[in-house]
């Protein structure tokens, strides 16, 4: 990778101290990223670097997060911008001494010229190796001959939203980055306190009628229920959503009737966007929300505003006391107590009884049973049994519903069907909603279950960005970082999170310092997770691992004990229990749980392929017949 700054020469003789107090500080944002992509600078060329990675993943990420982190110090303000050009190509190189030499450095170097002010350009040797694993787009130069160069090399750059063909941005380019939106919780001002869960259930139809619009990419509802009754600006909001357009509302339920009152606001300027008032009766809120999603997408500044073309819309119960049965159910479901999720299924069940083709209906019981076997409150085959029949019966019923096929394709994961049912549903399900963030984390789950760390990195990237504050989502990319090696990424990624997810922070933390052999470290992570989930799987896993590298045996079985005693063949603890043992030494006791976990479906394939943590254990001859066990065909994800 080559950077340059932009127009170096001339500003140094226009301005030399200001030009130098420029670089020194564009030098000091550099490097940090440089060494967090696992970067080795080879040498500085007085306004730029050459550097050396190990693959052209970490390259190109790097340098868009470069230009990314450029962007947002630019976009501050109150001082000289910094401009920068990258440029990227995969190849051999010599070794000379500290310095590196050859046809791919000074390729590198041709096309680093040809990006533009801001931008990054990469050869095709590198896009090819990137394209499928990163979220940013491409687009390919015209050729154009490159000095010294004598066979042609295809380019391309990378586009950036905040970019104008090619150009600096301007404030109206930086409109599209308004096309990243977040649907803020409506405030509930009706008589009733206990109408609150309409309120809610109208923010998260909006959610899923505009994530079905195309070129949208809209947060997930668990990213925004945290922001319910806040006090935070819209500035705020947006910035740590990284949205640039946030949609809010109030809605008012008196009796038959209904008023809502929505607004679309432009992050960077707080400009009111579009305002509006509906007063309709309740059997009318079907088309408020048409009405509503239309609006919002059309009043957009970036490239949705067009001529107005039909927005997807939601299929809709034929009775209104089957929609409302259902927002309450859905109202429950997010909650992970045993009560709420099987008052949440009864919900559902009356729904159903109220309107037998409310294929969402059935979504929702689908995803009730799968918190009822994820949080060990019943047997986690039965809860696949039951949410697959669920699921299959809302696609049979609308084969549209994409949350439906992302259940669907969940269940196939969890328990361990054939990878073709997996592969079909998940795909169906981001074809018909992209803004699926756990589709992503079910592709996720995969690649990492048959270790291929890029894609399993990816993809959980992808979901993060569609859902960054959602606890599974943390964690979720927490553990890609780790597992795949990342650690450095690994440790920023769980203390940006702290706040947000501090189970997964601690639990992440934890493990993360026990890797390195900081004892102490670890201790105050694990001090921390028993002060705040102290019967958790998480706490009584990382006391029982640290214990055990500590040779305390009598502590770590005890946490054996103690997780054998809530275990039902839960979706976690069985494998907990195993790690344990595997911290102790005791391979036949650590494989014996591995290969039971296994057939129950439960075991963390990822983890045990893929963390650092279990090394040994991927050099014991049982390790291949364990994963030959555990089922998933060898099969990449596309």
């Amino acid at each position: 990778m080559f950077t340059d700054t932009v127009g170096f020469t001339a500003s140094t003789q226009a301005n030399e101290g200001r030009t130098l107090e420029l670089l020194r500080q564009q030098v000091e944002l550099l490097r940090p990223l440089l060494t967090l992509h696992q970067g080795r600078e080879i040498k500085s060329t007085g306004d730029g670097f050459l550097v050396e990675f190990d693959s052209a993943l970490k390259a190109v990420q790097c340098a868009v997060n470069i230009q990314r982190r450029i962007y947002e110090r630019n976009s501050e303000g109150g001082q000289a911008p910094i401009r920068i050009r990258i440029g990227v190509h995969l190849g051999d190189v010599v070794q000379n001494g500290t310095d590196i030499l050859g046809d791919a450095v000074n390729i590198a170097a041709r096309i680093e010229p040809l990006a533009e002010p801001g931008g990054v350009c990469v050869s095709s040797a590198v896009y090819e190796q990137v394209r499928t694993k990163v979220a940013d787009k491409f687009e390919k130069l015209q050729p154009k001959a490159m000095k010294g160069i004598d066979v042609p090399i295809d380019v391309y750059r990378v586009l950036f939203p905040w970019m104008n063909n090619g150009g600096p941005a301007t404030e109206e380019a930086r409109s599209a980055d308004k096309n990243r939106l977040a649907v803020l919780p409506f405030a509930n001002i009706s008589p009733d306190p206990s109408d609150e869960y309409f309120a809610d259930g109208l923010t998260e139809e909006l959610i899923a009628n505009l994530s079905l619009v195309p070129g949208l990419k809209v947060i997930a509802r668990t990213s925004v229920i945290g922001y319910k009754k806040t006090e935070k600006t819209v500035a705020t909001i947006g910035k740590e959503l990284g949205v640039g357009t946030v949609v809010e509302g109030s809605v008012r339920r008196s009796a038959n009737r209904i008023r809502v009152t929505v607004q679309v606001i432009d992050v960077a300027t707080e400009e009111h966007l579009w305002t509006a008032k509906y007063d309709d009766d309740l059997d009318d809120i079907f088309a408020v929300q048409g009405d509503i999603a239309t609006k919002v997408a059309t009043a957009l500044p970036g490239g949705l505003k067009r001529e107005p073309a039909a927005i997807p819309e939601l299929a809709k119960p034929r009775e209104t006391e089957a929609y409302l049965l259902y927002l309450q159910g859905q109202a429950l479901m997010w909650k992970t107590d045993q009560e709420s999720l099987r008052h949440s299924l009864e919900f559902f069940k009356k729904a159903l009884h109220t309107d037998p083709t409310f294929a969402r209906a059935y979504a929702g019981i689908a995803r009730a049973y799968i918190g009822l076997g994820s949080e060990d409150f019943m047997l986690w085959s039965d809860a696949c049994n039951l949410g697959r029949a669920a699921a299959e019966k809302a696609i049979a019923i609308d084969p549209g519903l994409a949350e439906a096929h992302g259940l669907r394709a969940e269940i196939a994961f969890m328990a361990d069907e054939t990878a073709d049912v997996l592969d079909r549903e998940v795909r169906k399900a981001l074809e018909l909603n992209p803004n699926l963030a756990q589709a992503h984390t079910i592709l996720a789950a995969l690649a990492g279950s048959l270790g291929i760390a890029e894609a399993y990195t990816a993809e959980n990237e992808e979901a993060y960005r569609l859902d960054p504050l959602s606890p599974p989502t943390i964690r979720s990319l927490g553990n890609a970082y780790f597992f795949s090696g990342r650690l450095d990424e690994a440790l920023a990624h769980w203390k940006k999170t702290m706040e947000q997810s501090p189970v997964d922070s601690y639990r992440g933390l934890a493990d993360y310092f026990m890797l390195k052999g900081d004892f102490d470290q670890a201790e105050q992570m694990v001090k921390e997770l028993e002060r705040l989930a102290p019967n958790s799987d998480y706490a009584l896993l990382c006391r029982g691992w640290l214990s055990a590298m500590r040779g305390n045996r009598a502590t770590a079985m005890k946490m054996i004990e103690k997780l054998q005693e809530t275990s039902r063949e839960g979706y976690a603890r069985q494998s907990s229990v195993g790690f344990i043992y595997y911290a102790l030494g005791d391979l036949d006791r650590f494989f014996e749980v591995m290969f039971s976990a296994a057939k129950a479906h439960t075991m963390q394939a990822a983890r045990v392929r893929m963390s650092p943590m279990f090394a040994g254990a991927r050099r014991d001859t049982r390790f291949v017949e364990l994963m030959s066990t555990y089922g998933r065909p060898v099969q990449a994800p596309k």
